[in-house]
């Protein structure tokens, strides 16, 4: 399959590990120059620029923060002044935030809390949005992944508030097709199962691990690489026509 993919710029938000990392090494395996963003984890972002070409031009490490409103325009704006144009967005960088304590009730927690897990995980990934489209629309044609989540589907206990942000993306994405399709611009959502990243595995025990694959009709949890592949096609030429839908990697689930 000839994804088209040689050449044109990508931006890969928390590329520094996990599905974000897997992403960005997709992409540069099919000849893309990605641009990788990093938070709190820059060294880790700079290694894997390095492995994916820095020295050749083919990848840069850009900071970005999500809950900074002017981080994304300057995240854009770097990859622009380094390459000139900005092909496809991969929105993956979130924040989970922290769990609500057992024995409390969404009741108790206060606003300023999920305020701020509004303002990362949603309005974060719309702000990227904004500033990406306008070189897409230039050049006539850009591609656009939002990395949503398995608890849109599954619920988490205590997650509420994030699972509200994940889900808003899918209703973005299925409206704002109709702004971007006359410009070339394709926008999906890809709603990860729980997967195996470094995070998970370090974090998640166990049991629970195991219990969350037997519910899976595979057997076992998604893999990062599996994710990305997803992006990879969606983000791609050979993604014709598909736009303002949200594609499940679950494994059935």
């Amino acid at each position: 399959m000839e994804l088209g993919l040689d050449g044109r710029v990508v931006l890969v938000t928390g590329a520094s590990r996990g599905i974000g990392r897997a992403t960005a090494q997709a992409f540069a395996r099919e000849g893309a120059r990605v641009a990788l963003t990093y938070h709190h984890h820059k060294e880790a972002a700079l290694v894997l620029a390095d492995e994916l070409g820095a020295a050749q031009g083919r990848a840069i490490a850009v900071p970005y923060a999500l809950d900074d409103p002017a981080s994304a325009q300057a995240a854009v704006a770097d990859v622009e002044q380094t390459w000139g144009t900005l092909d496809v967005v991969v929105a993956n960088a979130a924040e989970l935030g922290a769990r609500r304590p057992r024995g409390q009730h969404v009741e108790d927690v206060a606003p300023a809390a999920w305020q701020r897990v509004l303002d990362t995980n949603l309005a974060g990934a719309l702000r990227t949005v904004q500033a990406a489209v306008a070189p897409m629309r230039r050049s006539g044609w850009g591609r656009i992944v939002l990395l949503s989540s398995h608890i849109v589907d599954d619920g988490a206990p205590g997650q509420e508030f994030y699972g509200a942000a994940k889900a808003a993306l899918h209703g973005f994405a299925r409206s704002l097709a109709w702004d971007l399709g006359p410009d070339g611009i394709l926008v999906n959502v890809v709603c990860p199962g729980l997967t195996l990243t470094e995070g998970v595995a370090r974090d998640l025990p166990a049991a629970v691990r195991d219990g969350e694959s037997a519910r899976t009709p595979t057997g076992r949890l998604t893999t990062p690489e599996e994710i990305a592949a997803a992006a990879l096609f969606l983000g791609s030429a050979a993604n014709g026509h598909i736009s303002g839908e949200a594609l499940t990697v679950a494994g059935g689930r």
